[in-house]
């Protein structure tokens, strides 16, 4: 579970189709029907926080 250098997010895992994502002040979160490729871009990302609200927050 590779942990992020983000000021939002502290850890994303990606297992089986749903992503998982450890928020530093809320606590986790897991979204259903991620896809790898999904994973991989947030992994890659520069900013893991604008990433999460314009691809993944609001659609899985």
């Amino acid at each position: 579970m590779p942990y992020v250098n983000s000021t939002a997010i502290a850890q994303i895992e990606w297992e089986n189709g749903t992503l998982s994502i450890w928020f530093h002040e809320s606590g986790r979160y897991d979204h259903p029907g991620v896809p790898e490729s999904v994973y991989e871009a947030f992994l890659n990302s520069r900013s893991k926080g604008m990433f999460y609200n314009d691809r993944i927050k609001d659609r899985y």
